[in-house]
């Protein structure tokens, strides 16, 4: 599909998504869409409740989930599948098996000084289904130390075109946000654009537009850095979606293998290095 189709698309099913029907209809509107995917509505408000269909899409935990307090241990930011994790070489990650991407293709312009500190480090791949819970979170605490949006194309993140499509990572509008943990290792987390995700929210950073008429990249440098703490919502994809998460060399340890389902709170891993390190 051409970037002109896959993003008019999105932004139609967008505007569909964002429209408050007549209670009736959209009762029958956001039923259906339960049903159709056979979501798992225990931890939220009954599907009545929600107002649009993005509603139900974005929905929030009606009860907060435990989180592990260990100041090492790493959870999952998301429900969601991990279709591939492992190590970075020679700047190439694996969006799915046989099917590498670019580090820095995927990272732009702005991040290229930081690729080099990439190699022999950590990768890992969250793919939010439709049916999933659509919020990410803090996946241990961090400050933010800058951002960068890339317009691009919204070919679909499943795993049948992850198998296809090359480059695709590199190919989606993105929201890449440079981290820092408190063993001041630097971390990336990813968010990747994807067909009929109308937009992707950053709550710290409301300049931020997505699936928009937007051509240029743009970045946002933060001189007093932003903090968030393990578990905390920075966001929500407006329909099913991924979050990579690239790592430095020897700075996290993950516990969970690919091809595995995960949801957000669980421990897959802990961060290494000891207070005051560089």
């Amino acid at each position: 599909m051409s970037k002109n189709l896959t993003n008019l698309l999105s932004s139609w099913f967008g505007a569909f998504a964002s429209t408050p029907f007549p209670k009736p209809i959209q009762k029958f509107i956001n039923y259906s869409y339960v049903k159709l995917l056979k979501l798992d509505m225990s931890e939220f408000e009954d599907p009545s409740k929600y107002e649009t269909l993005n509603r139900l899409f974005t929905r929030k935990l009606k009860k907060e989930r435990k989180i592990d307090q260990d100041e090492k241990s790493v959870i999952s930011p998301c429900d969601s599948f991990v279709t591939e994790l492992g190590v970075i070489k020679k700047e190439k990650a694996l969006q799915i098996k046989g099917m590498s991407y670019s580090i820095s293709k995927v990272l732009g312009k702005n991040y290229s000084n930081e690729v080099k500190a990439l190699e022999g480090g950590e990768f890992i791949n969250f793919y939010l289904s439709p049916k999933d819970y659509h919020r990410y979170h803090a996946p241990f605490d961090l400050e933010i130390l800058s951002l960068a949006h890339i317009p691009g194309k919204l070919y679909p993140v499943n795993i049948p075109f992850l198998k296809k499509k090359k480059e695709l990572f590199a190919e989606n509008e993105r929201v890449i946000i440079l981290v820092k943990d408190n063993f001041e290792n630097k971390h990336f987390i990813i968010l990747v654009g994807a067909l009929n995700v109308g937009k992707m929210v950053v709550k710290f950073e409301e300049a931020i537009e997505t699936n928009t008429k937007i051509k240029t990249e743009k970045f946002y440098l933060y001189k007093t850095p932003k903090r968030l703490k393990k578990g905390e919502c920075f966001g929500y994809f407006k329909m099913g979606s991924t979050v990579v998460i690239l790592s430095q060399k020897d700075s996290i340890k993950y516990q969970i293998s690919s091809n595995t389902k995960v949801r957000f709170g669980q421990r897959i891993g802990e961060l290494k290095g000891e207070k005051g390190e560089n």
